[in-house]
């Protein structure tokens, strides 16, 4: 079932907060997570240092810039940068009303991966509200292709991520991550799978302005010899494709709800997967918005309970 199919909206229980710098700008960056109302959605507030705050709600029309990540905003005065590693957190962890503040133009890094947003999350607790959630279920298949490239969305009873890449490297080469997405997969499947970069491509991204944050703490490094520079190695077998399906599920968290269906893709990126989404959810065609059943007597809601709260658990599966 898609996240558990909880039957009602979710938010954190408690404040959490984060510090960390910025992989683009290299600027250290705090992020709290403070709990919101049912039917808030996912809200990234930038605290600018006049004490004016842009508020830009986390869904697909806010998309701007997916060059090297998702930008939520349309100018980089009034942007929020690099939002895909907390989204795939919040996303998996089925939390689905939250403010997320930022005092700089980009969230944090952490180490590139989600795990340590999963691990605020977790630590702050998720709190179940009295106001039933809804789901997009995908109804149709919906593709879209760019070159080599392509996305689409397909029917499915649960939330499932097929995601192939294909480099010209042979470090890499072509691997795939294909499974049905819970919070306890994601957690131990994925949240800890980094971004990674080519050595080769440093100097032309630092000149553009671009990875002044990055470092072997928060990327897996490719030599030119086609070696991983981090003394530590990968956390994965197939790390790569892990972190482009982390990624995958983050740009996809921007529909504004959990979804019901499969999205597979190959050779994608931040862009196709924007624009997988933005083609889904303007054809009226290919997607219902349904509930949840309603957890019914006592031993199902603490079935439900205990899901959010213990997500590794899994107690729908049961």
């Amino acid at each position: 079932m898609a996240i558990g199919l909880l039957s009602f909206q979710t938010t954190i229980a408690n404040p959490v907060t984060l510090t960390g710098i910025g992989v683009h700008s290299g600027v250290p960056v705090t992020m709290s997570f403070l709990p919101a109302e049912a039917g808030t959605g996912v809200v990234f507030n930038r605290l600018h240092p006049d004490g004016n705050v842009t508020e830009l709600k986390a869904v697909s029309s806010q998309v701007g810039n997916t060059d090297l990540c998702t930008v939520l905003g349309f100018s980089p005065a009034h942007s929020i940068a690099t939002i895909e590693h907390v989204m795939a957190a919040v996303y998996s962890l089925g939390l689905d009303n939250l403010i997320i503040e930022v005092d700089g133009a980009e969230v944090p890094i952490m180490d590139g991966s989600s795990g340590y947003f999963i691990d605020a999350i977790e630590q702050a607790g998720i709190q179940i509200l009295g106001v039933k959630r809804r789901y997009i279920r995908v109804t149709k298949p919906v593709r879209i292709e760019s070159g080599a490239s392509w996305a689409e969305f397909r029917p499915y009873d649960g939330t499932r991520f097929e995601v192939e890449i294909d480099f010209d490297c042979p470090l890499i080469g072509r691997q795939a991550w294909n499974g049905d997405l819970t919070a306890a997969s994601f957690k131990q499947e994925l949240s800890r799978a980094r971004t990674f970069g080519f050595m080769r491509d440093v100097e032309r991204l630092w000149a553009a302005g671009f990875a002044l944050g990055s470092s072997l703490e928060n990327s897996v490094v490719i030599s030119d010899d086609n070696k991983v520079i981090n003394m530590e190695g990968l956390r994965y077998e197939q790390e790569f494709a892990r972190h482009k399906t982390l990624d995958a599920i983050g740009d996809l968290a921007l529909a504004g709800a959990q979804f019901i269906g499969c999205y597979r893709s190959y050779r994608g990126g931040h862009k196709l997967n924007a624009n997988a989404l933005k083609a889904l959810l303007s054809d009226n065609g290919a997607y219902e918005v349904v509930e949840a059943p309603a957890a019914r007597g006592p031993q199902a809601r603490v079935r439900e309970f205990v899901a959010v709260n213990a997500p590794g658990f899994a107690p729908w599966s049961a």
